[in-house]
């Protein structure tokens, strides 16, 4: 006879199977003391398996639950989903032949901004509230690439400057939250960027202080004096959920779960301790916390996230469909391991207490795993191209070689097309995803139509031996294929 499923609630927690860890706590007596501005899988995988994590072993933590806000359109799924589930959700953590389940309850609440965020503010001003947190990936940021610096003309932007009281974006959001404390008398709270930037702090208390300058100085200086923007680096593998994962968490574990998660074993977490109104303890759950976090950051975008991003299009133009699939292919194995050994390897400086040999073998090992399932479309939609860009310009600036990132551009640049070498769709995310594809069918084997968008590439149309080196790889990539492409670099640059 077949057991139907245990749907997810308070209600059913006790009904669930032994087999799956649920909350070593009360769930329902979870307060909020943090806001979480995209309420997306990684998150609920790495800050609120952290928190979750920290309840269990200490009362006080209840204070610091969380409330989810999604805010694009399509959140309105995940808070369909949650909603019912009383903001539970069920987390499998996997590592080769090893899985876990376990019923996160540190999330209390699901909040909907994709329509108004009406419902959000009211919850940020809170004087219970004390961390807005985020992760909205760059684009969120409403930055100019090149320039790190808030763009005014962005069309959020323009919307928040026009309609204050109601904004759209999530730094008009912030900065309407910050006006309304102000003027409520209450304390700031501290803004924390969960999000894969370079100096992610720098980047959110930039782009929040120019908002606030554009609408009141005052409101400006109240931030800078009151607020905090600690950086932080992040750090684990997360697929999108699909509706298989839905299916085997029922099928395997006997929950009826609209939105699991599924991740890796692995999790790090490295926060620079800055915070106005006190933290949870996340140091007593393996969060790590720093006078400066820049070189930990500083080698995981490029080390882990630049690598990602190189094998995602070229794996995406090769037909695969999974990262670990497209590290099985012996070639790109092997190019990865060049391009982190000759040229993005070489731009990070020691980091504390990290063996650099031992985290580009675990990164390997990490992107191999078999049952994380992640797909090349997830990472080349989630990473801007920044992270290709910036250890480029750093390499320009030592005069160092650039023709293992030069390849891994070109991929990009080929990819942003929109189809593969055999003529499939290929899904790009992008916002300006029709200029790119316009550009690149413009161009061709020619980078120049790609490279001249200056709020992607600034100055790096310049570079003449760097458009040499790309319009190179472009040719060879439209012309024989990623696979004799790679060959031909291995044959080059003996990987």
């Amino acid at each position: 006879m077949t057991i139907r499923p245990v749907p997810l609630s308070r209600k059913t927690l006790a009904e669930l199977p032994a087999h799956i860890a649920r909350p070593r706590f009360p769930s329902e007596k979870v307060r909020a003391g943090i806001v979480h501005l995209g309420l997306g899988g990684f998150h609920r995988a790495h800050m609120a398996r952290y928190t979750h994590d920290l309840m269990e072993t200490s009362a006080d933590a209840l204070d610091w639950g969380i409330i989810g806000v999604g805010l694009m359109p399509n959140d309105r799924r995940m808070w369909q989903a949650l909603g019912p589930q009383d903001g539970l959700y069920t987390l499998v953590e996997r590592q080769h032949e090893k899985e876990s389940a376990t019923v996160i309850g540190s999330v209390c609440e699901v909040i909907f901004a994709g329509e108004t965020s009406r419902v959000a503010l009211d919850a940020m001003v809170s004087s219970a509230v004390r961390i807005v947190s985020l992760t909205i990936t760059e684009n969120g940021y409403c930055i100019n690439p090149a320039t790190k610096q808030l763009d005014v003309t962005h069309p959020s932007i323009v919307h928040d400057l026009a309609h204050p009281e109601l904004p759209r974006s999530a730094i008009g959001i912030i900065v309407e939250a910050y006006r309304r404390r102000m003027a409520a008398g209450l304390p700031a709270f501290t803004a924390l960027t969960c999000d894969n930037i370079q100096h992610n702090g720098r980047v959110l208390r930039s782009a929040v202080l120019a908002l606030a300058q554009c609408r009141d100085p005052r409101l400006a200086a109240w931030i800078e004096v009151n607020a905090a923007f600690p950086s932080t680096m992040v750090d684990r593998i997360t697929p999108a959920t699909t509706p298989e994962d839905i299916d085997y968490l029922a099928s395997h574990y006997g929950v009826s779960d609209r939105w699991p998660v599924f991740s890796e074993r692995f999790k790090q977490w490295v926060i620079e301790d800055d915070f106005v109104q006190g933290r949870p303890a996340w140091e007593s759950v393996d969060a790590q916390f720093v006078d400066n976090v820049a070189p930990y950051e500083f080698m995981k975008l490029r080390l882990l996230n630049a690598s990602h991003l190189a094998i995602a299009g070229l794996g995406a133009l090769a037909g695969y469909t999974y990262i670990d699939e497209t590290l099985s292919d012996e070639l790109i194995r092997a190019y990865l391991q060049a391009l982190m050994d000759h040229e993005t390897g070489p731009t990070v400086l020691a980091v504390p207490g990290i063996d650099l040999s031992v985290y580009k073998a675990e990164l390997l090992e990490r992107f191999a795993n078999p049952r994380i399932r992640d797909t090349v479309d997830r990472v080349n939609t989630d990473a801007p191209i920044n992270l290709l860009l910036d250890p480029i310009r750093d390499r320009l600036q030592a005069g160092a070689d650039i023709a293992l990132l030069g390849l891994a551009l070109a991929a990009w640049l080929r990819r942003v097309r929109g189809d593969d070498e055999r003529g499939l769709a290929i899904k790009v995310g992008h916002p300006s995803a029709d200029l790119l594809r316009s550009r690149a069918i413009e161009g061709g084997s020619d980078p120049r139509p790609l490279l001249s968008i200056s709020s992607l590439f600034g100055e790096l149309i310049q570079h003449a031996g760097l458009v040499r080196t790309v319009e190179r790889w472009l040719g060879l990539l439209y012309g024989i294929g990623a696979k004799a492409t790679l060959a031909v670099a291995r044959q080059e640059h003996d990987f």
